[in-house]
């Protein structure tokens, strides 16, 4: 099986691949389209803003490569973002292959901005991603923006209200966590990714 990250300048992309590797994948790190197009799976990491990530995707002509993509894709943080319609995050248009706008959390008491560290995963629909995964599992989280819940949503998480913490629609996934740091749940679902 062959499994490319795109590299599109995620600060979490060795982090990503030593979780691959635990597992026994040895993804190629790339942005050459030939290379993504042929691949049998395909990760877009990434850490940091909407509109950089959107300028580095479109400067490497890997937006409109990206949408066409028939294999599996799997969005992992910022990159689950950008597979999205907008990002409120400098009014960004993204690569709409899930249909949600991204919105910035609303700060309030005990609420900080970015939400960072340990909460619960709560499944809210059935998929092969989501394979042996138990509601209230623990993923590790940091981010200031999120998506809404929606028809997309396969598991949720709670921070002053719900919000999308893995979605699909399609071929295309994404884990708003970071399963590289969520211990064995974020490897057990890396591993369903692989097996899709």
């Amino acid at each position: 099986m062959s499994v490319v990250l795109v590299d599109a300048g995620g600060t979490n992309i060795g982090s990503v691949r030593y979780a691959l590797q635990r597992l026994g994948v040895d993804a190629s790190l790339t942005a050459d389209v030939a290379q993504i197009r042929a691949a049998d799976k395909v990760i877009l990491p990434g850490v940091g803003a909407a509109g950089p990530g959107m300028a580095r995707l479109r400067e490497l002509k890997l937006a409109d490569v990206i949408r066409s993509l028939t294999q599996p894709v799997l969005g992992v943080c910022l990159g689950m973002q950008l597979l999205c319609a907008h990002s409120a995050e400098g009014s960004t248009d993204c690569l709409g292959v899930i249909p949600a706008d991204v919105s910035r959390f609303e700060e309030a008491p005990g609420l900080c901005v970015p939400h960072m560290g340990w909460n619960r995963l709560s499944p809210v629909a059935t998929h092969p991603i989501l394979k042996n995964m138990e509601d209230g599992d623990w993923a590790y989280f940091v981010h200031s923006y999120a998506v809404p819940l929606g028809s997309y949503t396969l598991a949720s998480a709670d921070y002053g209200g719900g919000f999308s913490a893995v979605i699909a629609s399609g071929n295309f996934h994404g884990m708003q966590f970071h399963p590289e740091r969520s211990a064995s749940v974020g490897a057990k679902l890396l591993k369903n990714f692989l097996e899709l």
